[in-house]
């Protein structure tokens, strides 16, 4: 049977209730699984049990954005849209057997978006069919609160908003705590949860592991893109400057800020951007990220690894290129002597020594894309896998993806680029079909799949991939031919510090008040 929705199947009962997915082509779907509920600013709580069926059907809400992105490289990254609304804690599930003797490995997905955007159904490559189907795991992508509605702090106003700076992790939190409960009907082991995320996904998977509260509901965690060195800058508005500067357009006294809570959404919003507007006016700036407190431990980074954390097997890994902006390389016109005349415009006198490093590191891509090597998120990667190799009992990997797309006229592995590959869903993106795309479609599923069923990423169609160790850094290269390579960033990235010129990137700048043109912020994810 292709297909099957009927009165009774596919049927699960959960914890609070039963739930009636659909089942298309060997794969049972459960989408908008309500995990949660919560107050605005306050700690989430479990949904309520219900009598009767309830529809898993149709995907749930996702978060509201505080500005609606721009359409922009939809050829790389295709996006899908749906409703909001800050009551968004909602998950969706594939499995292709509810079977609760079948122990299956399960994938927790987070998805990007940094702490203010996105959704668990954004990506067209978020979905989880071919990985249940092909790979017999359960997968599982999940909605939280963002930005204002997930890292507002609030505690300055009372008790019940202590954690409000955290409580879009702590979302994420009771919805593993809802896979822990449940995940079994589904056929899920929920004795063997890996987490995964790519950038901001990425880094809330950091953060979880400094939440004493997620201890034991996640057994394995993948962090693709999401380690950016922390730091503090000293013009950011935070806690109750920011919260007054929010209370002013709607007028509200600081006396009654509890009142927020009660604000209609669009006029929430349009109060948060005006305090973002005037912030940045003044030379000052907003992020929305979790803060350190009685609930958060802090960035590994800065302080130190859990003591759990240190025996949680940890696959990290970027891309090549990241936020590399600019056009593609015309590379079917362009000489050696063309490519390297490239790099040297953009590093100067670093050129020679930078070629030197990256033709090392990287034998099998043109040198052009030296100009693109991402400065962003590596420096911090390989800060983390070296500490947290060093110190962790479990074992921690790490990866570097570095194809280059026949994508206007030649583009190195972009944000984002990886993750239709890691989820076996090269098929559903025409910009993956290029030649060869089926083998690294399998052989990078198939070494996720493998971390989260054993904790080894060991996988057909790849080199050996040895772990990390104290010294000695191992990096699995992932391309059309890949390999692997001790301490491969260890002489490049000192010239990318020393020569690269900085790029300017600030994803918390607020859209112009007065742009007529449509649409919002510019973004990538």
């Amino acid at each position: 049977m292709e297909f099957c929705c009927s009165k009774t199947a596919p049927m699960v009962e959960t914890n609070k209730g039963r739930l009636r997915g659909f089942r298309f082509k060997g794969v049972d779907h459960f989408y908008g699984v309500r995990y949660a509920k919560a107050k605005r600013f306050q700690m989430p709580e479990p949904v309520e049990p219900w009598e009767g069926v309830k529809d898993a059907g149709s995907y749930g809400m996702n978060c509201p954005v505080l500005s609606e992105p721009q359409p922009m490289g939809e050829v790389k990254i295709p996006h899908r849209f749906w409703p909001s609304s800050e009551h968004c804690q909602y998950l969706n599930l594939w499995t292709s057997a509810c079977d609760p003797d079948a122990k299956k490995p399960v994938l927790f997905w987070i998805h990007g978006g940094g702490y203010a955007a996105g959704s668990g159904i954004e990506q067209v490559c978020y979905d989880g069919y071919n990985l249940a189907k092909e790979d017999d795991v359960v997968v599982v992508t999940v909605n939280h609160r963002l930005n204002a509605f997930g890292y507002l702090d609030m505690s300055a106003f009372g008790e019940k908003y202590k954690n409000s700076v955290n409580v879009g992790m702590a979302d994420l939190v009771e919805a593993l705590r809802w896979v822990k409960e449940n995940i079994a009907q589904f056929g899920g082991d929920p004795e063997n949860v890996t987490i995964f995320g790519q950038s901001g996904g990425g880094a809330k998977v950091t953060v979880l592991g400094q939440i004493p509260e997620a201890d034991g509901l996640f057994h394995k965690a993948i962090v693709m893109s999401g380690v950016i060195a922390p730091g503090e800058d000293e013009r950011l508005v935070r806690g109750k400057e920011l919260v007054l500067e929010i209370l002013k357009p709607l007028g509200i006294p600081e006396t009654e800020a509890g009142r927020l809570e009660k604000v209609p959404v669009p006029q929430f919003i349009w109060a948060v951007n005006k305090a973002i507007r005037a912030i940045y006016k003044r030379g000052g700036r907003v992020s929305w990220e979790p803060r350190p407190n009685g609930y958060y431990v802090c960035d590994p980074l800065e302080g130190d690894f859990t003591a759990h954390s240190l025996t949680v097997p940890t696959m990290v890994g970027s891309v090549l290129a990241e936020f590399a902006f600019g056009p593609g390389h015309d590379l079917a016109n362009m000489s050696e002597a063309d490519c390297e005349a490239r790099v040297k415009e953009v590093y100067g006198q670093g050129a020679e020594p930078v070629l030197m490093a990256f033709k090392k590191a990287y034998p099998h891509v043109n040198p052009v894309f030296a100009v693109d090597m991402d400065d962003m998120f590596l420096p911090a990667t390989v800060a983390y896998v070296k500490k947290k190799a060093k110190e962790a009992s479990a074992p921690v990997y790490n990866y570097m993806f570095t194809k280059v797309f026949d994508y206007d006229g030649g583009k190195a592995a972009w944000h984002c680029s990886d993750i239709p590959y890691f989820f076996h869903n090269g098929a559903l993106l025409p910009v993956c079909y290029q030649e060869g795309w089926e083998k690294l479609d399998k052989a990078m599923s198939g070494a996720f799949v493998n971390f989260a069923r054993t904790g080894n990423p060991n996988a057909e169609g790849l080199p050996q991939w040895d772990r990390c160790e104290d010294g000695k850094m191992v990096t699995m290269v992932l391309d059309d031919v890949s390999y692997t390579g001790e301490n491969l960033q260890d002489e490049l990235l000192p010239l990318l510090e020393a020569y690269k010129p900085k790029a300017p990137f600030d994803f918390g700048a607020p859209a112009d008040e007065e742009d007529d043109e449509e649409g919002g912020n510019a973004w990538m994810f």
